[in-house]
């Protein structure tokens, strides 16, 4: 059962020293530490501290990991406005039209009717106009040429004038380590934030799991901005997020149905494939079907998961949307003793830091629905 506090932001809190947010990278990739969590024969939580290579041994042949594909986009890109200052746009998502969600600095200086002068690139400055003002955000609506008015033609665009945009508490910004901030398997253009939970996973152990007979099939939810931003609201009864665009094909559905009916296990790699997953599910009215779209969907203690069985995830920031989609599978006070523990033991926090693995043993039974369906 969910407790009271659970709908309280601030019970979503918990101190880090920031010498333990993680600066950059460990290499090679599947060398970050791995903390292993399970449910004891006393049914009490318990933790084994490995490396995330050694997570092969917590899968079964049979299981199915679900990867989240998508790619970001080096959707930075620095500006001159009218009146000669300089600013940085943040492409968020199209709008139709040429027109894309921006998120702009300096705001107040980039006015609806502005224009703006895109730096970048040896051709000459690209003129853009502030069409509009977006009150749920504060960004700005930004007129583009119209040949980039999709994530896969503005990409192009980026490659040449734009910059991965780093979380900003990554200080140097420059470090991207060419495509370190990427997931292997990235192939669908449209984030502006890594699903980083698979930024652990390296060709080696990926191919090394294949040979297990551990099966994978691939998502799409291009992570917006707001994913990783802490929320506002204390009370979180009627919590409402942002949406993110998701794409789960018929392959994925079909992969999820085999590998219930073989007894196997659905394990999402990051929370953003568990939105996925779970956002087709509800979209379904409790059966999981093809889909594509966009995805609002608020998981938080109290959410009953009808497809998703474990959770590989990183370790993410106090009164996140992420923290209570994890707090929902194993309970807040769970999660924020083994946060605790991960402090204690010094293990590197955020989107560059180490891992947590979920099983599916250390699972709320109450988190569960008690019957799933998947159309095969």
């Amino acid at each position: 059962m969910a407790d009271l506090l659970d709908s309280f932001l601030s019970s979503y809190h918990y101190d880090l020293d920031s010498n333990l947010i993680a600066q950059e990278p460990i290499e090679p990739r599947h060398n970050a530490r791995l903390m292993v969590v399970e449910r004891s024969k006393r049914d009490f939580i318990s933790v084994k501290h490995q490396k995330v290579w050694d997570w092969q041994e917590e899968l079964h042949p049979g299981d199915l990991i679900v990867l989240n594909d998508t790619r970001v986009l080096k959707a930075r890109l620095r500006v001159v406005r009218s009146g000669g200052g300089k600013g940085e746009l943040l492409l968020l998502e199209p709008k139709g039209d040429g027109n894309w969600l921006c998120l702009a600095r300096p705001a107040k200086r980039m006015r609806p009717g502005d224009s703006l002068w895109l730096l970048g690139g040896s051709k000459e400055p690209m003129q853009l106009e502030v069409i509009a003002e977006d009150d749920e955000c504060g960004g700005r609506i930004v007129k583009f040429p119209s040949r980039f008015a999709e994530r896969e033609t503005v990409e192009e665009l980026l490659e040449t004038c734009g910059e991965v945009p780093l979380p900003p508490y990554i200080h140097n910004q420059k470090l991207t380590n060419g495509d370190r901030y990427q997931t292997r398997y990235a192939s669908q253009p449209g984030a502006v934030a890594a699903p980083t939970a698979g930024l652990h996973l390296s060709d080696e152990l990926l191919s090394l799991l294949n040979k297990k007979g551990v099966k994978q099939t691939r998502v799409t939810l291009h992570v917006g901005l707001g994913t990783f931003r802490p929320l506002e609201r204390e009370d979180l009864t009627n919590l409402q997020l942002h949406s993110e665009w998701v794409e789960v094909s018929d392959h994925v559905v079909r992969a999820v149905a085999d590998c219930q009916s073989r007894g196997g296990r659905v394990i999402a790699v990051g929370t953003t494939s568990v939105r996925a997953l779970e956002g087709a599910f509800a979209a379904g009215n409790g059966c999981l079907f093809p889909f594509k779209g966009k995805v609002d969907l608020v998981i938080k203690p109290g959410y009953r998961f009808g497809v998703v069985d474990g959770l590989l995830t990183n370790f993410h920031l106090p009164k996140s949307s992420l923290l209570l989609l994890v707090s929902a599978l194993i309970g807040r006070k769970n999660l924020l003793a083994l946060y605790e523990n991960a402090i204690e033991n010094q293990y590197r926090f955020f989107s560059y830091g180490d891992a947590m693995w979920i099983s599916p043993g250390a699972i709320n039974a109450f988190a569960r629905l008690k019957q799933k369906q998947v159309v095969e």
